[in-house]
């Protein structure tokens, strides 16, 4: 019974949701432990007939192997997409994890640089080497735009709008967004492009990607790892980042400098207000001198 209906699932995200191999995999992954739940108490329910109470279960089940809140709640997560798989095709008439709860995630921002370390963190580059000014106009662009990894190595040349101010990103599932770029990422880009990417020969495949390694392949999520922190210790930063941080600060100060949320959620690809509104925790000491700026009853006496 499951497994030919985990295969409809399977395509359902791959094909319906343009979810990445990753991505379905997960899904997957949260589906077959449900499955083997009711196998190991050997329960031959019918999909109709799983109620609430046997989910309720399974989730004290998966608190009990300790599992961090984040991973119960992303297994949740995975059943109910299968349940709501099963409703959209008329498998099941009612879906039993509508009331299902994940447990209560703490969010918190993460470390995210102020406008003084982000220069700092470019003048950490290295440009006497050649890949220098490829990572200047990486970690720029990551900056100036709020990009995600991913968007950034797959970047296209053919998706650069340099001379109007814009760029062309291939988001989650496939989601293009039109997102505007800085001055100096701008120029960045160009200086690279001119001076390294026209005179590589890109591999067989990569001819339309903007950075490239030595060997003419796009970069790999890795190496953007290494990217930032050479130039952090160079920089002399011991704050714990990593690639999202340059995607974190820049949320961060645009929310800070008092843009519109939702022009920030259209600009990250965030696809609910939610997750964009971690952005608002700021600082206390900000929120407080934002107040006593401009609040009329707030000045001290």
């Amino acid at each position: 019974m499951w497994s030919s209906y985990i295969k409809g699932f399977r395509v359902y995200l791959q094909l319906e949701k343009s979810l990445s191999q990753n991505s379905v995999d997960a899904y997957l992954h949260d589906v077959w432990m449900l499955a083997e739940f009711f196998s190991v108490k050997k329960e031959q329910i019918a999909f109709d007939n799983i109620e609430l109470k046997h989910l309720q279960d399974f989730v004290a089940s998966i608190h009990e192997l300790e599992m961090a809140a984040s991973s119960q709640a992303r297994i949740i997560s995975g059943i109910k997409a299968f349940f709501n798989y099963l409703m959209l095709e008329d498998i099941i008439k009612a879906n039993p994890t509508e009331l299902l709860e994940a447990p209560k995630l703490q969010r918190t921002l993460p470390d995210v640089l102020s406008a003084e370390e982000v220069d700092e963190l470019f003048l950490g580059i290295d440009h006497s080497k050649p890949e220098g000014q490829r990572n200047r106009a990486i970690l720029e662009t990551m900056y100036s735009c709020g990009l995600r990894v991913s968007e950034v190595i797959s970047l296209e040349l053919t998706n650069l709008y340099l001379d109007v101010g814009f760029i062309r990103i291939i988001g989650k599932g496939n989601k293009e967004r039109l997102v505007p770029i800085g001055d100096e990422a701008a120029k960045y880009i160009t200086l690279y492009k001119e001076n390294i990417r026209n005179k590589m020969k890109p591999a067989a495949g990569q001819e339309n990607i903007v950075f490239l390694n030595k060997r003419g392949r796009a970069l790999s999520r890795v190496m953007i790892f290494y990217i930032i922190k050479d130039a952090a210790r160079n920089a002399e930063i011991t704050k714990n980042i990593h690639p999202h941080t340059l995607r974190h600060s820049f949320a961060t100060h645009l929310v800070e400098g008092g843009a519109d949320l939702r022009a920030v959620q259209e600009m990250l690809g965030h696809e609910s207000i939610t997750t964009t509104e971690i952005y608002t925790h700021l600082d206390r000491t900000f929120l407080r001198q934002t107040l006593e700026k401009y609040h009329p009853r707030f000045h001290n006496k």
